[in-house]
């Protein structure tokens, strides 16, 4: 897999490299993250609860930060297990850059591997739920550096994006055939309208 975008933040260089860097800010801003503690030199222990497709799960994992050229760019190094889900392993390369004295450019490219369930799953699922995460991400993360208070209340957008991700889940899960609440509903009604008006045509017949 491999995930490549490019978004301007509305804070100067130094301040989006200072953000990057504080794990209070990272823990807030990356959906379902419940930790991340220093292991070492540039180096992270993260757990997190994330929903793939079908595939739901809560995953611990270490990253490493290399090539730093503060406050241009770093590379981060990751791998993660989820269990039965599956494991995954990649880097990302991030790249910031100044856009006028208040803004900053900041693009990345993501290249990752998975396995287990997670490969099981077809590459379009993963893709998908990947650019999902990174596009909260990015959301909760401009907001904080905005200073828009919507960036405190990251634990109801996580749950937001739970349910919505577990929706996805049992829905791709889910076989094709079967019928939604709603749907059985009307059979229901219908089914009993049909037994209704069956009735009363054969008490009319009965009066001949």
């Amino acid at each position: 897999m491999e995930l490549s975008e490019t978004h301007t933040l509305p804070v100067a260089q130094q301040q989006t490299w200072d953000a990057l860097n504080d794990t209070a800010i990272l823990r807030g801003c990356i959906p379902g993250c419940e930790s991340i503690d220093p292991d070492g030199e540039n180096a992270y222990l993260v757990a997190l609860s994330a929903a793939v497709g079908p595939v739901k799960a809560r995953f611990k994992g270490r990253m490493q930060l290399t090539g730093i050229d503060a406050p241009n760019t770093y590379t981060i190094v990751f791998e993660g297990q989820g269990g039965a889900a599956g494991f995954a392993k990649g880097n990302a390369q991030v790249t910031l850059e100044a856009d006028g004295e208040a803004a900053t450019k900041l693009s990345y490219t993501a290249n990752a591997q998975v396995g287990g369930k997670l490969a099981q799953i077809g590459s379009r699922l993963v893709d998908g739920a990947a650019r999902k995460i990174a596009g909260e991400f990015f959301r909760r993360f401009t907001a904080r550096l905005s200073g828009d208070d919507s960036a405190d209340q990251a634990a109801g957008g996580d749950a937001a994006v739970d349910a919505e991700a577990e929706a996805e889940a049992e829905a791709a899960s889910a076989p094709e055939s079967a019928p939604t609440e709603s749907t059985e509903t009307a059979d229901g009604e219908s089914g009993g309208a049909a037994k209704k008006g069956k009735k009363s045509w054969t008490a009319w017949i009965s009066k001949f």
